[in-house]
């Protein structure tokens, strides 16, 4: 490596995250950022990293796609039988993270994990391209396959089945993470940067805290 990694430095200086200047209300702070990644055009503004824990306390991350985020908390869609899937039914709990990095912003989420209902999965899945849904019947994600042929065969082979009305596969569907912890990091100089946390208190009110970087 013709870099040394050690050396590498960034000095945040695009914006700051104030207490006064921040929603009581972590969703609407967390919707107005990811507007603002929206509106400058963040590259997939919308990806956010999931963890999971699966035996023995093993942690696993993967990138998945936000597609709902309401009062109930945000919704991705996933393959059930998937390391994730698995994961979660074993342990419902999981942590989100947003990372904008044109804004110098993280946006880190924790909570409870639940699935969503058929009504609403069904109404995602019909929506997508009709590749997306082929292909939710077409790879058996997370199991080992003998190679890419198989994709291809299988996606031959339900395209040929179900032809332009795939119906949604059972193993198929959205999680929502109802989140009782959001952190809101902004970059700043000197590596003194912005950290607002909010939890839940027993009142069920959000309370929000200053964090030392």
């Amino acid at each position: 490596m013709d870099i040394s990694l050690a050396d590498l430095r960034k000095s945040y200086e695009r914006a700051e995250l104030d207490e006064t200047a921040s929603d009581a209300d972590p969703r609407k702070q967390f919707e107005s950022w990811l507007q603002q990644a929206l509106n400058a055009q963040v590259p997939e503004a919308s990806a956010m990293t999931l963890a999971t824990v699966g035996e023995g306390g093993r942690p696993s991350t993967r990138v998945v796609l936000l597609k709902g985020c309401d009062a109930r908390g945000l919704v991705w869609y996933t393959n059930y039988d998937s390391r994730k899937g698995h994961e979660l039914a074993a342990h419902p709990f999981a942590a989100l993270q947003f990372h904008w990095v044109e804004l110098e912003r993280v946006v880190r989420i924790e909570g409870r994990v639940q699935k969503v209902d058929d009504a609403e999965s069904d109404a995602y899945f019909s929506s997508r391209p009709l590749d997306s849904r082929i292909g939710a019947w077409a790879s058996p994600q997370s199991q080992v396959i003998p190679s890419r042929a198989t994709l291809v065969a299988n996606a031959a082979k339900f395209g040929a089945r179900y032809a332009l009305n795939p119906p949604r596969p059972p193993h198929w569907g959205g999680y929502r993470l109802v989140p009782d912890q959001w952190e809101f990091w902004q970059g700043r100089k000197s590596r003194l940067h912005d950290r607002l946390h909010y939890r839940l208190d027993e009142a069920g009110t959000w309370v929000r805290e200053r964090l030392a970087p």
